[in-house]
């Protein structure tokens, strides 16, 4: 561990509450401090070097401080960072962002938290309703209509300050399974149902095909909107997990890589015109008639450039990329079905693509619900802190999420695999 660190966390203590500034990222006994980063390596502040995968919270793709990107954005600082005018480089993003989810329109925000508020007041202004299906262990961001049901058990409130007034036209549904949310949805006018194609909260578990078809469907039957929280998903599969899956929403939601992953202030909804239009004030000139959306950074030019450049990338690399992701995630999941298997231990992964999930329970998660009734969160904590020692960080103690990125090699994942085969065997 870092005795600096320690330092900074004791120090912290002082002015920060829990003496950090997300409590995702607190530990026992104290937080890691890190200072810069470059690939897929975070050096902390004693020095320390660490494998990262953890990625920023799954938004890095291309690796830390990817070098297009970098020249972009140290191009743009000398023209200016936030002009509080319209700029070019939100046209060319606006342009790159809908071919990439092959929609008409799109509009940034300043986080994945945003876009999804403006995605439930857009589908409610739309549909003229007001009740959302959301799915238990579904993460969207700290809006108050969709914090419900985040962390298990689900039943209990998801933070203190919540009312239920803001709650009450929230509908919590089961992921994975399409008869359960026909059951519960019966009777009820859904304005829209919003999901993640890949659940993460919940531990990078994968919706089946089948399912996303059935919403999909469902919300034909239901005039209802559907809604793909794609903040995780949106750029780790080429075109999105729509693409991979071959569904289509009525609207998706994006953040973190949409601006480029490294800056903030970044986010997006997207969707078919006649939905978007409800934004237009030019055909809607009275705020009364149209859904109100802004903020003072939205669109600013560091974001908006960085953002186009990810996506030029990715497009220009899109062979070399994806393949990679691919080759690695396979790789990295059939490792550690196998070292589980050959141990005899208890065991298991999910995951799709660069996604994993590692999951120490009794019964092969498929939602929030399987992946949390028999976990044992000892061993996972244990594991957490071997790999720290290790020198290969992820997050979090309880859930171990895995992030790939283009600059991950097949010997970083080796690493990992030869790591947790030595974990179990002490263990």
């Amino acid at each position: 561990m870092s005795d600096k660190s320690k330092e900074l966390f004791e120090e912290a203590k002082k002015f920060l509450p829990g003496g950090v500034t997300y409590s995702l990222r607190f530990f026992e006994p104290y937080p890691i401090y890190i200072r810069r980063a470059k690939g897929s390596r975070l050096w902390d502040v004693n020095g320390n070097e660490y494998l990262d995968f953890w990625m920023s919270h799954g938004a890095v793709v291309v690796g830390h401080n990817y070098e297009p990107i970098m020249k972009a954005v140290k191009e743009q600082l000398e023209y200016g960072i936030h002009l509080g005018w319209c700029n070019e480089w939100e046209v060319k993003w606006a342009k790159a962002i809908c071919s990439w989810f092959n929609t008409d329109m799109a509009r940034p925000t300043n986080s994945g938290t945003e876009a999804n508020m403006y995605a439930v007041r857009l589908a409610r202004a739309y549909t003229k309703k007001v009740k959302i299906g959301k799915f238990e262990g579904g993460w969207h961001g700290g809006y108050d209509a969709l914090h419900k049901g985040v962390s298990y058990p689900y039943d209990k409130l998801a933070s203190l300050g919540l009312v239920e007034d803001a709650m009450k036209d929230t509908v919590l549904l089961p992921f994975n399974d399409l008869e359960g949310v026909r059951r519960i949805i019966k009777g009820l006018d859904l304005a829209a149902i919003i999901v993640e194609p890949v659940i993460g909260v919940a531990g990078n578990i994968p919706a089946n095909r089948e399912f996303l078809k059935g919403l999909r469907e469902i919300c034909y039957e239901k005039d209802a909107l559907l809604i793909f929280d794609e903040v995780i998903t949106g750029f780790r599969f080429y075109k999105g997990a729509q693409h991979y899956y071959g569904v289509k929403p009525d609207i998706t939601t994006t953040g973190k890589a949409v601006g480029g992953q490294y800056f903030p202030g970044a986010g997006a909804f997207c969707g078919r015109a006649d939905v978007m239009e409800l934004l237009d004030q030019i055909k809607r000139p009275y705020f009364w008639e149209r859904v109100f959306h802004g903020g003072t950074y939205t669109g600013n030019t560091l974001t908006m450039r960085a953002g186009y450049t990810l996506i030029e990338e990715l497009e220009r690399n899109r062979e070399s990329i994806y393949n990679h992701l691919e080759e690695l995630g396979n790789l990295m999941k059939e490792g550690l079905e196998e070292v589980f298997s050959k141990n005899n231990f208890e065991a298991y992964v999910t995951g799709l693509g660069s996604l994993l999930g590692i999951h120490f329970t009794k019964e092969r998660p498929i939602n929030g619900l399987t992946a949390e009734r028999t976990k044992n969160s000892v061993i996972a904590e244990k594991l957490f802190h071997y790999m720290i020692n290790n020198g290969v960080l992820y997050q979090t103690p309880v859930k171990p999420y895995i992030f790939l990125s283009t600059a991950h090699t097949k010997e970083d994942v080796e690493r990992f695999l030869t790591l947790m085969n030595g974990f179990i065997k002490n263990l």
